[in-house]
């Protein structure tokens, strides 16, 4: 059997498997166990609040507001449960404390419920839903609504209240552009799904919100347009986030929330994508795909992907195909000068000296002469020095941010080759092969080409170009294994 056959088979049996791998475990389909959480509310006030404070851990939690009072107009003695600082008090005092305790002369006698008498009658709110069970009013609670709770009534209403400071949508700080939209996500959970909205005006644009984390209950969003995208895809998306809901306490942000989903967590090449736009998160979402945003995350993700997403920007979607077609092949260009240059030069000036012209390897032998280090020596400390500098630039405020760069590069580079540590030509390597890496769009895509490029510099030190093309070979088996939630 020929080798692509044989390829042809692996990728066939890792679409039809019938296991899918999350994190280092296998797993087949189960049903999911059944939550014990659905406690159901009292009729009485008095156990609801005692559960409520035993929940969370009143008077020593000094946050949690029980606001008890009661409703004039049918003397029910009533309580309103709320977090200090994540509602807004204007919005209690006005539309929810003064209705209840002033304005309530309507007359209910057509109405015996008095949770159906305030929802109905007495509460100007634009969202209030009654809930039966302390589950749903706890994470209510949690999630900056107000509940209120009624003596003898088994059901309280949680009531939209938040009101929390939060960062105002801004300009693209990973992927900007020069013609397109100019915003941003932020960490705010709704103005991101309301966002995406904008972009996306089609009544057949699914909305669905999870909770993941058995302890962080962290909001989760699924986007879908439910007569485009693949109904398998959705159910084995929808399938691994209720997975980890029941196995993982804490999911903080998208990428802990990445790396749970994805097929292989060890691979180093990314499966999903991650954008802080949201006009490219709704354009993939046009396209079939899936669209997920995590609450407290300003950074969306995309699945399935492939290998040639990442070479994409949103400024493609906005440029004539003439001039996007040529920046994707700019980038892909400098994606394989930026993990191989270093390693192909290596191989050369050791291995393969009868490719260099003659002229070019006497000038290349002369500006060594005085270097006591080998080749793969020099390129070894460049190339952590690079990296150094490029952390040190993340991290260091951004006021001194330049300064390392000049430094850095023009500084630390011209004395290295003044105390004959490195070649001149060795430093015109290393520049080129760092203008290239900063060419590559995704951030997570270029962490694997970093990785990538000391790999093969050790596997050019070592067996030459024979070693760049085992390398080579060796990546094309591990893309072709690799599935994106059953996407090769």
């Amino acid at each position: 059997m020929s080798f692509w056959q044989q390829l042809k088979n692996l990728m066939q049996f890792q679409q039809n498997k019938p296991q899918f791998s999350l994190g280092n475990k296998s797993w087949k389909r189960e049903a999911l166990p059944e939550t014990n959480d659905q406690t159901k509310l009292f009729a009485n006030l008095a156990k609801n609040k005692a559960v409520l404070e035993n929940v969370f851990e009143v008077p020593t939690n000094k946050d949690i507001i029980m606001r008890e009072f009661t409703i004039a107009n049918i003397n029910k003695k009533a309580m309103l449960v709320f977090i200090d600082g994540l509602t807004s008090r204007e919005t209690q005092n006005l539309a929810i404390l003064e209705p209840l305790m002033v304005f309530s002369s309507i007359n209910s006698r057509f109405i015996k419920n008095s949770i159906e008498y305030c929802l109905k009658l007495l509460l100007p709110t634009n969202d209030a839903k009654p809930m039966d069970n302390f589950h749903d009013v706890i994470n209510g609670i949690l999630d900056g609504t107000s509940a209120l709770l009624i003596d003898g009534c088994k059901e309280a209403l949680i009531i939209e209240t938040r009101g929390w400071e939060h960062r105002t949508i801004g300009k693209p700080a990973i992927e900007p552009t020069v013609r397109g939209p100019q915003e941003a996500f932020s960490e705010h959970f709704r103005t991101n799904t309301a966002c995406v909205r904008r972009y996306l005006k089609d009544p057949k644009l699914i909305t669905e919100i999870f909770r993941v984390g058995k302890r962080s209950n962290t909001l989760l969003a699924v986007f879908y347009i439910k007569d485009i995208t693949n109904p398998r895809l959705v159910e084995e998306i929808k399938y691994r986030i209720q997975s980890i809901s029941e196995s993982i306490d804490y999911v903080s942000d998208s990428g802990t929330l990445e790396e749970l989903l994805e097929d292989r967590p060890n691979s180093l090449f990314p499966q999903m994508l991650s954008t802080e736009r949201p006009d490219r998160l709704a354009s993939f979402i046009r396209e079939g795909q899936v669209g997920m945003i995590l609450d407290n995350s300003p950074f969306s993700l995309v699945a399935p992907t492939n290998f040639t997403i990442f070479i994409h920007t949103a400024e493609d979607y906005y440029l004539r195909w003439p001039y996007s077609n040529f920046l994707r092949v700019l980038r892909a260009f400098a994606i394989f000068i930026s993990f191989m240059l270093p390693a192909f030069y290596l191989a050369v000036v050791n291995y393969h000296q009868e490719m260099i012209p003659t002229d070019l390897l006497i000038a290349m032998s002369a500006a060594r002469e005085a270097v006591p280090f080998p080749t793969i020596f020099e390129i070894i400390i460049m190339e952590f020095s690079f990296e150094f500098i490029r952390e040190a630039g993340i991290r260091i405020p951004s006021v001194i941010g330049a300064t390392i760069g000049i430094v850095g590069a023009l500084i630390l580079g011209q004395a290295a080759v003044a105390a004959f540590i490195v070649s001149p030509i060795l430093i015109v390597i290393v520049a080129i092969t760092a203008l290239a890496s900063f060419v590559v769009p995704n951030y997570n895509a270029s962490f694997t080409v970093r990785i990538l490029r000391f790999i093969f510099i050790v596997l050019a030190g070592f067996l030459g170009l024979f070693g760049i093309a085992f390398g080579i070979f060796l990546i094309i088996l591990h893309l072709a294994s690799l599935n994106s939630f059953g996407v090769p």
